[in-house]
């Protein structure tokens, strides 16, 4: 694997990551899923 190859799987990672950090931050989606996850019990 090239180095290349590997700077842009870090760099995908980290923007899944920063993605997900994002939606925490919003409200609505914290009720969403914790309907989600409440609805599985």
């Amino acid at each position: 694997m090239t180095r290349l190859h590997r700077l842009l799987i870090w760099a995908a990672a980290l923007a899944a990551v920063a993605a997900a950090f994002a939606l925490y931050l919003r409200p609505d989606f914290m009720v969403t899923l914790a309907d989600q996850v409440w609805a599985c019990f």
